[in-house]
């Protein structure tokens, strides 16, 4: 059996492809180390839901005869993989991260399941998520079959919601990639956290089917990894049409480096004050460091306000509306009273009052935000900004605590996740350095369908940092 050194849990996709099709080890070897690092060290951080060791040790002899016969099926074949527990994998568990789901299991895998098996990736576990991916709103961050997300950085701190335990899984070296979901954040907020690199993608670009539903017009599922280019690797495997989903938007996505727009001249729009008066203060020395780099690598910085509009009351109003319809069974039975976080609960109950009204003003106010960011487009590539204001929060910490001292009276693009989301934009998250021992990260936000220009950024802001390379300490 081949030495699977500390070194391995830390590789990047293609450097994982490069052992396996040189046969330095077999995809079986590195699949049981994967599953294993998951099942001793998962519950270290809450981040395991269902470990697989059986389908993956399966799936990687499948790997391994056709790696001897030659049968190549892309960069993917044989990289082991992680799965949110909002994703079906048939046959088994899906808890959707609630008591009431804890026995649901479906028949079928989910169409990003289904592509990933396709090029020969191995899922060896699912990873653990807030209940209902965060559906009526949660305080803390215990709310979870698994317990508190923990940030592998500092277990006393959260990993992040809802995709806390992809973030987590990666961040630590238990999985190459994972598979996360964000309805308003979920991807964003743990990548930032966790200080791995993340991507969220436009909205249709990659199939929801298979995957728990929240808000219908808002979910989208995307990859963590280790790297910008991994992130575009995965993408390429996931996304496409999908006429199991009424919101896929029919188009396909090919990671395309090699043809990609030099970032050089390109243009981003970004607000001072976000890394100035809005960033925590021990975050600040990291962010002005990024920008430099950003600055480095040719692209140009250009302040850019972000367009009037109420963001935060227009989704929650869609969210809420969309997640009580979802879950009026649930709502109506009585079984919601049996999720962890008492606000949740609240939250999805009174979502069902919601007027029919009241949700569709906010879609028609949603079309002028959309367009509103078309023509921010017309003016700028992409916008820059931190993916979160600072590092990770305790654990136990209320999430509704407000921020210390007086808010800036320039609100800069601060609201860029719940717009970003409502417009539909895609969202590349870049670890950038440390407030203390804790990881920030830049959120990188661009038109739809331009993920491969927020690549090649991405690309070239890691080809001159080592941000993503970093290690939590004693793993």
């Amino acid at each position: 059996m081949a030495e699977i050194g500390n070194d391995v849990f830390f590789s990047t996709i293609r450097e994982l492809n490069t052992r396996l099709t040189s046969k330095e080890m077999s995809a079986v070897e590195l699949a049981r180390a994967c599953a294993n690092r998951l099942v001793q060290l998962g519950p270290r951080y809450n981040a395991l839901a269902l470990p697989l060791l059986q389908q993956a040790l399966r799936k990687a002899e499948d790997v391994d005869k056709d790696l001897k016969r030659g049968r190549t099926r892309g960069p993917l074949q044989g990289i082991p993989y992680g799965a949110k527990d909002l994703l079906s994998f048939a046959g088994q568990p899906t808890t959707w991260g609630a008591q009431p789901y804890a026995a649901q299991v479906f028949d079928y895998d989910a169409t990003v399941i289904t592509k990933l098996g396709g090029v020969g990736a191995v899922i060896v576990g699912k990873l653990s998520t807030v209940e209902l991916a965060g559906g009526g709103g949660y305080r803390y961050a215990s709310a979870s079959l698994q317990g508190p997300g923990r940030n592998p950085w500092d277990p006393t701190k959260w990993s992040g919601g809802s995709s806390s335990g992809p973030a987590a899984a990666v961040a630590a070296g238990l999985v190459p990639f994972a598979i996360g979901s964000e309805t308003s954040g979920s991807i964003v907020t743990p990548a930032s956290y966790c200080g791995v690199t993340a991507l969220r993608p436009t909205y249709g670009l990659v199939s929801r089917h298979g995957a728990m539903a929240l808000s219908w017009t808002l979910d989208k599922l995307g990859p963590f990894a280790r790297s910008a280019e991994d992130c575009g690797l995965i993408l390429q495997v996931i996304a496409g049409k999908d006429g199991n989903d009424p919101g896929s938007a029919g188009k396909s996505f090919y990671y395309t480096p090699q043809y990609g727009r030099p970032v050089k001249g390109m243009l981003a729009g970004y607000a001072a004050v976000d890394f100035g008066e809005w960033a925590e203060p021990a975050a600040r020395p990291a962010f002005s460091t990024a920008l430099d780099v950003l600055r480095q690598t040719g692209l140009e910085m250009k302040e850019t306000p972000l367009p009037d509009f109420p963001y935060g009351p227009v989704i929650s109003t869609i969210i809420g509306a969309e997640e009580a319809s979802i879950f009026e069974p649930l709502i109506t039975s009585g079984q919601v009273d049996q999720l962890a976080d008492p606000t949740q609960i609240a939250g999805l109950k009174a979502n069902l009052e919601i007027p029919a009204t009241t949700y569709l003003k906010a879609m028609r106010v949603r079309r002028l935000m959309q367009e509103a960011f078309e023509k921010l487009f017309g003016g700028v590539d992409v916008l820059v900004t931190p993916g979160r204001l600072g590092p990770a929060t305790p654990i136990d910490q209320p999430l509704d605590q407000d921020r210390a001292g007086t808010a800036p009276a320039d609100r800069g693009l601060t609201s860029l996740i719940p717009a970003g989301n409502l417009a539909g934009l895609p969202a590349l998250v870049l670890p950038c350095g440390f407030a203390g021992n804790l990881p920030v990260a830049l959120q990188i936000v661009g038109p739809p369908f331009s993920e491969n220009v927020l690549l090649a950024i991405g690309r070239e802001f890691q080809s001159r940092t080592d941000w993503h390379r970093r290690r939590p300490p004693g793993i």
